[in-house]
């Protein structure tokens, strides 16, 4: 079986976030064997998929190195990227059936637009510890699925060198789990994005995520709001590479838009295991 790793979220190779895609399988392998793969692997996501008897949907399964996440916004990007991009799939919409419900992705002039649910923040108190593990005040925090950490400015957000031994056991009011943290800000005068940000997740088994689909499912609720804006460009900085979406919400859904970069094709030798 091939097995592709893409870069997400990015307009060259090297940035963005990477995930490996596997060549869709007609029946889906045991979920022992999926996790023993991503592990494996060791990028922030491994994404399955599963074929059906429709060209243009297929089932989509996400790991981590530990554990099966329940939405993953650049691994679906990266494996929307495959079908179209190397595998020569032709149809005008695909549709992923996951754990988070059918999720959808189109072409969107050089690159793709998917379509997720948004997962409007709460205002939280800022939870007992945080400031300490992220070594910065937060001047706000929400929660959502993640933890959302509002600081004072880019600058703050770019030197940010947080404890993720102690980052990993907070989790505040987020429906997520512990130790998983975002740490935003509006983005200093003359940058090309409004948002900057950055994700902390050691309670996945990621110390940080290069750029993350599904934390802007949180962010552009929170800052649509804050900037009256229905669309805006983020950019998430993980030191030397850093990753570029465009988010537009519609209503109880957000649309995340981005390019993607093949930078290796690889053979599996070894068999699948079913269950």
């Amino acid at each position: 079986m091939r097995q592709w790793t893409v870069d997400a979220f990015a307009s060259a190779p090297f940035r963005g976030n990477p995930a490996c895609v596997v060549e869709p399988f007609e029946t889906w392998p045991s979920d022992t064997w999926m996790q023993a793969l991503a592990a494996e692997n060791n990028q922030a996501e491994t994404a399955f998929l599963l074929k059906t008897n429709d060209p243009a949907r297929f089932g989509l399964r996400w790991f981590t190195p530990a554990l099966e996440a329940p939405l993953c916004g650049h691994a679906t990007l990266a494996a929307a990227h495959v079908l179209f991009a190397e595998l020569g799939v032709e149809v005008p919409l695909l549709t992923f059936d996951t754990l988070s419900g059918p999720l959808t992705v189109r072409r969107a002039g050089e690159g793709l637009e998917m379509d997720f649910p948004a997962d409007p923040p709460r205002r939280t108190a800022v939870p007992d510890g945080l400031a300490e593990a992220l070594g910065a005040t937060p001047t706000e925090v929400w929660a959502g699925a993640y933890l959302i950490a509002v600081l004072e400015n880019e600058t703050t957000v770019r030197n940010l060198k947080p404890d993720l031994s102690a980052l990993k056991m907070i989790g505040g009011e987020a429906t997520g789990g512990p130790g998983q943290t975002v740490v935003v800000a509006m983005a200093d005068a003359g940058q090309p994005h409004a948002v900057v940000s950055r994700f902390f997740a050691p309670g996945f088994g990621i110390p940080e995520d290069p750029t993350t689909g599904s934390a802007h499912c949180i962010l552009m609720p929170l800052f649509g709001d804050k900037l009256g804006a229905e669309v805006l460009k983020f950019h998430q900085a993980y030191p030397g590479r850093g990753g570029d979406l465009e988010c537009e919400r519609r209503g109880a859904r957000v649309l995340l838009r981005g390019r993607s970069v093949t930078v290796v094709e690889s053979r599996l030798r070894v068999a699948p295991a079913f269950s």
